[in-house]
């Protein structure tokens, strides 16, 4: 099981310059679904990256999936070369998101942004229009079965009674 909840204060601690997406996102603005991992946009300047390759490396950083033994270094060049990472710590999982589908980078997602209170730490988190337009470009199976879930919320946050 994933520690949410070190795995935010960390990052925030840290100083990185993150966006919650994803299923955390969707657990902040009130969906009752579980989450097994923390899903994140980050910033990809050079400062931020080595606040994440900092904060993150005593917990083992490892590609998730990846067959043990695959060599995989965790430093600022890995991180520079590449993009997006679905990383199994000793914290739990964690996807790096250095861009998503329907919503492109932090600098382009930060405009759509909502500061929220997450286990009492300030955080950015996708609004809840940005946060359904990137499930529904996703086409993922379980972001498209939220969809609905999330489309109430924003419905009740706006005063209209679902039908």
């Amino acid at each position: 099981m994933t520690d949410l909840q070190t795995l935010i204060r960390l990052l925030s601690d840290a100083k990185v310059e993150y966006i919650l997406v994803g299923g955390v996102a969707a657990v902040a603005h009130g969906s009752a679904r579980l989450t097994q991992d923390l899903d994140i946009v980050y910033d990809r300047s050079v400062q931020n990256i080595r606040r994440i390759i900092r904060v993150l490396a005593p917990y083992r950083p490892y590609l998730r999936g990846a067959p043990p033994g695959l060599p995989f270094i965790w430093d600022e060049q890995t991180i520079y070369r590449g993009l997006n990472f679905t990383l199994t710590t000793s914290l739990g999982d964690i996807d790096l998101l250095g861009e998503i589908v329907g919503g492109g980078t932090f600098k382009d997602l930060l405009p759509h942004c909502i500061t929220l209170k997450v286990f009492g730490i300030e955080c950015y988190c996708l609004n809840l229009d940005k946060l359904i337009e990137v499930k529904r470009a996703a086409g993922r199976p379980r972001d498209l079965e939220s969809i609905a879930e999330l489309e109430v919320i924003r419905e009740q946050a706006h005063g209209k009674n679902p039908e």
